[in-house]
């Protein structure tokens, strides 16, 4: 029984360097342009650190189990989850994001520099073992409802060298590890993993402070993804129709397809319970904190993507002392070390900034519906039933020079509060991501592809995708 366990791995382990092989040599030829190399690399077969594996047996994770990505622009946080014993996903690391490009909101056409925002499915055939970025995989961009949605572009990954055009990249020591997680988890018969790309951590306090986003209506549809996994713990089964995602749907008499009518579906009675439950409670507090007053934030910042603040600190520590509203906060710079030249972002001058600021001031009063018992209005959204943001050519501006890291540079002494122009800020306090729900409670059904919503919801507020 041993040696036929052993043989078995084996042959797992050949089928995946050999399919994984196979999308190297077509990835060069667009995209972040990973790099094909006639020999599988050696990097590619080490084996996980020991801190790693520490760490998941301390957590119960077996090795080989299932895993699932989390993918975070505005905080330039990279989410790794794992199935534990019990099967259910549980926070397993979170990697701060060296360079991602473009700005909030889903890529739209090849050039845009935007990184993809949805749901991603990642097979040992995306795998890149071969990368000019050191270790690489491919995001399948564009996805079922990229298509649908006619959005053009191919070859986003995630890849080491801290570079972006278009793709989410990390560090080659980050890339290392997160390549062999998903390695073992193939390994252990995993036939994909899922890759949730977001905008910003899906809380009421960021989707309030970005409202006037012409992309919120795609942002709502993602956030119900979010929502499911969260009250769950299990990776959404997701579907495409009428140009959104749909999860976790069961349709007994149909099947699902992109620009097509969904076909009549439900959800399991607890989960859309459970789903409907936390949906209302973030409603509820996004309405508070837009009739607080919280500020919006510019929809374009013109910094061309973003760094997560402790690597930015190596190269700019002026500019990681200002976190996403404005607000000071000393950073200390990351002992992770970066590759020998690094592509930061562009560092917005003076007319860019005042020109995002205003950006974010409504230009006239936006119409809004009042709260059930008040005379308030809550403002929605604009520009939302077609989603068409601005594109931002790869042509735009010539590629800002790189800069280069000999060493990691020391945290900096004692410094006051350097003085910046003025940017739009939120209400007090940094908000608190979902990262725990009570398990469901009661029953309910979710039925039609067009579900019946209470007056107060996101759905009624920001009108359909399409």
């Amino acid at each position: 029984m041993r040696r036929s366990t052993l043989h078995e791995r084996l042959f797992r382990a050949s089928r995946f360097l050999t399919v994984s092989g196979v999308i190297a040599a077509a990835a060069a030829l667009a995209g972040c342009n990973t790099d094909f190399a006639s020999v599988t690399s050696e990097r590619a077969l080490r084996p996980l650190s020991s801190e790693l594996a520490a760490d998941m047996q301390k957590k119960n994770m077996p090795k080989e189990s299932p895993i699932l990505v989390r993918i975070f622009k505005e905080e330039s946080e990279f989410e790794v989850w794992k199935q534990d014993a019990n099967g259910q996903f549980a926070h397993l690391k979170t990697y701060p994001i060296c360079r991602w490009s473009g700005e909030l909101g889903p890529k739209v056409k090849e050039g845009d520099r935007q990184a993809p925002e949805g749901f991603y499915a990642i097979t040992p055939g995306q795998m890149n073992p071969n990368s000019n970025y050191y270790l690489a995989f491919n995001l399948g961009f564009p996805n079922a409802f990229d298509r649908a949605n006619d959005r053009s572009g191919a070859f986003l990954m995630v890849h080491g060298d801290c570079s972006s055009s278009g793709c989410y990249a990390m560090t080659d020591e980050q890339i290392q590890e997160i390549y062999t997680l998903g390695r073992d988890a193939f390994l252990g018969g995993q036939k994909s993993f899922q890759v949730q790309a977001y905008p910003f951590h899906m809380t009421p306090a960021n989707l309030a402070k970005h409202r006037n986003n012409p992309a919120m209506s795609f942002w709502k549809n993602i956030k119900e993804g979010n929502d499911h996994f969260m009250v769950s713990r299990a990776e959404p089964k997701v579907d495409v129709c009428e140009k959104h995602y749909v999860f976790d749907a069961e349709a007994p008499a149909g099947s699902f397809h992109g620009k097509e009518k969904c076909p009549a579906y439900t959800v399991k009675p607890a989960l859309a319970a459970a789903v409907k439950q936390k949906g209302e409670r973030d409603d509820a507090d996004f309405e508070a904190l837009v009739n607080k007053g919280v500020a919006t934030v510019a929809v374009r910042t013109g910094t061309d993507g973003g760094m997560h603040p402790t690597f930015l600190a190596k190269l700019r520590p002026q500019d990681a002392m200002f976190d996403n509203d404005g607000h000071y906060r000393p950073v200390t710079p990351s002992s992770i070390p970066l590759p020998a030249y690094v592509n930061p972002p562009h560092a917005p001058t003076p007319e860019e900034t005042t020109s995002a600021i205003a950006s974010a001031e409504p230009k006239a009063k936006p119409a809004g519906m009042a709260l059930a018992g008040t005379s308030k209005p809550v403002p929605t959204i604009h520009a939302v039933a077609k989603l068409k943001p601005e594109a931002k050519p790869e042509t735009a501006k010539p590629e800002q020079a790189v800069a280069q890291v000999a060493a990691p540079v020391a945290a900096p002494a004692a410094v006051p509060p350097p003085t910046r122009a003025a940017a739009p800020t939120a209400a007090p306090g940094k908000p608190t991501p979902f990262d725990s729900t009570s398990p469901p409670t009661t029953s309910g059904t979710m039925t039609g592809a067009a579900p019946v919503v209470s007056s107060s919801s996101f759905e009624s507020r920001w009108g359909s995708m399409h």
